[in-house]
């Protein structure tokens, strides 16, 4: 069927954008607010001045940017999603962190719903089965993004923070563990394994993984349980339930917050090359270990929606770090604000 012919409106909008140096067109409009990217054509006019609203513009724009790289919008799209936070922004939204989750499992074909759940020996190697198959042709990157910018620095000869964690998040010795523990949770690895797999990964470290076994050793002697508090205790299906099981506005906010910091990160680490204490600034931050170098930023083309989704269920799940998190935008706000009054 014959699309019907753009309106005055649609035409209008199509010339806003031109004017600040981008191009649209009337079908990618229309397919915008068909995802919701956009909203309706009836709210982007000022009720009182009939003119077109500045920020409905600037978000064509931001989409028409996007889309001529040749890129999907991925995760881009779910800014405009939680920014409106309507029911069914809320709803798209929902689908669309679970799936970022669910993709690499089904790509293996591996059906969450089809894992066996329970302590029995068959279900334990049928869930072994599954994460080995996880790990086929799949290859271990020489540096995670810390590895690759401390390389980086190196060879400008400066120094930055000391890691205070494993020195490759993807080192071939946390591989397999990792994809266990995606699959079947902790249950599936157990502390002793993954501390073992820390130390392979980290063979210049002994004190850091001293420390981490003291550390459950205290918490084993106190009666506490520290893999309740870890997000991966239940594997991928846990986090997936953690964002189906969100309520609306929350998982909104989750998303706003993870997506504005990530937008910061990205604009700071463009300056840092010419400005290194940017650079040390950023890393001598707890959020440095526990957000960007663990791979839940998708910056300078590393990591993507998987990122993103895992940011925004540790924002779910655990309120430390979120506070955490508000406090580094807060930080990198200030860092913004000192390059824009140089």
């Amino acid at each position: 069927m014959a699309r019907t012919k753009p309106s005055a409106l649609e035409l209008a909008m199509v010339a806003a954008v031109k004017e600040g140096g981008f191009t649209v067109s009337p079908t990618q409009l229309e397919r915008w607010r068909t995802q919701l990217w956009l909203p309706r054509a009836t709210d982007w006019t000022d009720p009182e001045t009939g003119e077109l609203r500045p920020e409905i513009v600037y978000r064509a724009a931001a989409l028409a940017v996007i889309s001529k790289t040749g890129r999907k919008i991925s995760w881009f799209g779910w800014v405009w999603w939680a920014l409106d936070a309507t029911p069914e922004s809320a709803v798209r939204l929902r689908a669309a962190v679970a799936g970022a989750f669910e993709r690499p499992f089904r790509g293996a074909g591996i059906d969450f719903g089809q894992i066996p759940q329970g302590d029995s020996d068959e279900a334990f190697d049928a869930r072994r089965k599954m994460a080995a198959r996880m790990l086929r042709d799949r290859c271990s990157p020489r540096h995670d993004f810390d590895g690759v910018l401390r390389a980086g620095a190196a060879g400008a000869e400066f120094e930055l923070p000391p890691s205070r964690s494993v020195s490759n998040i993807f080192h071939p010795a946390l591989m397999g563990p990792g994809a266990r523990l995606m699959i079947g949770g902790i249950e599936d690895v157990g502390f002793d394994e993954m501390a073992d797999a820390w130390a392979a990964a980290t063979p210049g470290n002994p004190e850091m993984i001293e420390h981490i076994r003291a550390v459950q050793r205290d918490a084993d002697l106190a009666g506490d349980d520290l893999s309740a508090q870890f997000p991966l205790a239940h594997g991928l299906p846990g986090l997936i339930r953690a964002v189906q099981e969100a309520d609306g506005p929350r998982l909104c906010t989750a998303v706003r917050d993870c997506t504005k910091a990530n937008s910061a990160l990205t604009m700071l680490l463009a300056y840092a090359g010419s400005e290194p204490d940017i650079l040390r600034t950023l890393m001598a931050n707890e959020m440095w270990e526990q957000w960007v170098r663990v791979g839940y930023a998708p910056v300078l083309g590393i990591g993507g929606e998987a990122a993103v989704a895992m940011s925004v269920v540790l924002h779910l799940l655990m309120p430390a770090w979120a506070e955490g998190l508000e406090r580094y935008q807060t930080l990198m706000d200030a860092l913004l604000a000192q390059r824009a009054a140089v």
